[in-house]
């Protein structure tokens, strides 16, 4: 797979460069630079194939230029052996393919281990060690230390808000044998931001200690998002001879991107309905539009390595033919009133608690009426996050609390003996150096 930036067409450049140099020096998003026809490998997939072969599969397809299949089926297996999405049919024509059936109930589960087995792979091969700093304040944290805690190669430095760090495994821990290193910074969200964009805007930094990022600024974050959609097509093609659509919770476009990408990849789907936004929104006619768009991307700042958006790299796949983007994309606006009366109403008729966001892209789907279409026959709604996490906000609206399953019971619990920094780079360059020294 060749990958170029948003913001460069013409430097073309390989996957493994990508996902470890994984900022372009322009300040755009790795994006695929030629489409793929995976039409045949969709369309041989059933019911019967489990994630981690439709992934193994997909995976060679994609990289085949770059890696042997062997080892592609090895970066699915190692990722998704004890791991799959569910597909469940809540009537006639409505699929909810529920995200958090990963090691920490989190969306971005399957986007970690994904990314983290493919690094670990190709380090092995290399001979070589790389370091991944991120920012969390809890969730996160969790979900990058489930995917990276047992590598031998990858190091992850998890940097939290002061009194933050919470609910890691003792065995991920550097510590104990593991690959995470947490740190809290004497400060809040924005000062562990802040901090991170100024260790990866620093070229020497980033080539010394060999770093790159677990979040979605990384195009090895993106690719594995596809595989839920081919995945979910495979639940779906014999129950259904219309259209196919899919609810995407907003987000930072992460999810859409991959959904779109998939169909670019030929995977047969009609359109994608979202939660409008600031960024992604309705013009007066009701059609898609892209407000970033109207900011030349000579004029915009870097990819922000901290708080990523995908929103450039929707951009990218319209740029040719805006009215592509009008003719599969649905955006609609929702009140988290509407979201709220939707979580309600399908609890009582299906006995399943959405969370917020996943409720927001059903939302958006009434409010588009798009179930009123004739020749709409499905509709895929993706479901993110366990709702576990949102336990508060569920009881108030459905009367009673959503079940927590055992493997997130100690989520909660403070981690001991944290260092604590002030958040000046000095401090975290001295963290990389005791990290480094460690592998």
């Amino acid at each position: 797979m060749k990958l170029v930036s948003t913001r460069n067409n013409h430097q073309v450049v390989s996957f493994k460069q990508a996902i470890f140099d994984c900022m372009p020096a322009d300040g755009g998003l790795y994006v695929p630079y030629s489409e793929h026809d995976l039409r045949s490998w969709i369309l041989h997939m059933n019911e019967q194939t489990a994630f981690s072969a439709i992934a193994g599969s997909l995976t060679a397809a994609l990289l085949k230029e770059e890696i042997s299949p062997v080892i592609s089926e090895r970066i699915a297996a190692a990722a998704f052996k004890d791991f799959s999405p569910r597909l469940r049919q809540l009537d006639d024509r409505l699929f909810l393919l529920e995200l958090f059936h990963g090691p920490t109930g989190n969306h971005r589960d399957f986007g970690f281990l994904w990314l983290a087995s493919a690094l670990e792979h190709l380090l092995t091969m290399d001979e070589k060690q790389a370091i991944v700093i991120a920012s969390s304040t809890g969730a996160g944290g969790r979900s990058m230390a489930a995917a990276f805690g047992n590598k031998k190669h990858l190091k992850l430095i998890i940097l939290y808000p002061k009194g933050c760090a919470r609910g890691l495994k003792p065995e991920h821990l550097v510590q104990n044998g593991g690959s995470v290193y947490p740190v809290e910074v004497d400060g809040d969200n924005a000062d562990v931001e802040n901090l991170i964009r100024l260790i990866y805007q620093e070229r020497n930094i980033i080539e010394k200690y060999n770093l790159t990022l677990a979040n979605t600024v990384n195009i090895g974050r993106i690719l594995p998002q596809v595989f839920f959609y081919m995945f979910a097509f495979t639940r779906i093609k014999t129950r259904t001879a219309g259209e196919i659509f899919y609810a995407v919770p907003s987000g930072n476009y992460g999810n859409l991107a991959a959904g779109l990408y998939a169909w670019k990849f030929c995977l047969p789907v009609n359109g994608f309905i979202t939660d409008a936004t600031p960024a992604l929104t309705c013009d007066d006619a009701g059609q898609c539009c892209c407000m970033a768009s109207s900011v030349p991307l000579a004029e915009r700042g870097h990819a922000d390595a901290a708080v990523p958006s995908s929103i450039e790299r929707l951009e990218q796949i319209f740029s040719v033919s805006p009215a592509v983007m009008k003719s599969i994309i649905f955006p609609a606006a929702v009140s988290d009133q509407e979201a709220e009366n939707l979580i309600r109403l399908s609890y009582k008729r299906y006995g399943i608690m959405f969370d917020t966001a996943t409720a927001h892209a059903y939302a958006a789907v009434q409010n588009r009426n798009m179930f009123k279409r004739q020749g709409v026959e499905s509709l895929v709604l993706v479901s993110k996050d366990h709702p576990a996490f949102e336990s508060d906000i569920l009881s108030r609206i459905c009367g009673e609390p959503p079940i927590i399953p055992e493997y997130l019971h100690g989520i909660d619990t403070p981690l001991q003996n944290v260092p604590l920094i002030t958040g000046r780079k000095e401090e975290l360059i001295h963290i990389l150096n005791l990290v480094k020294e460690v592998q």
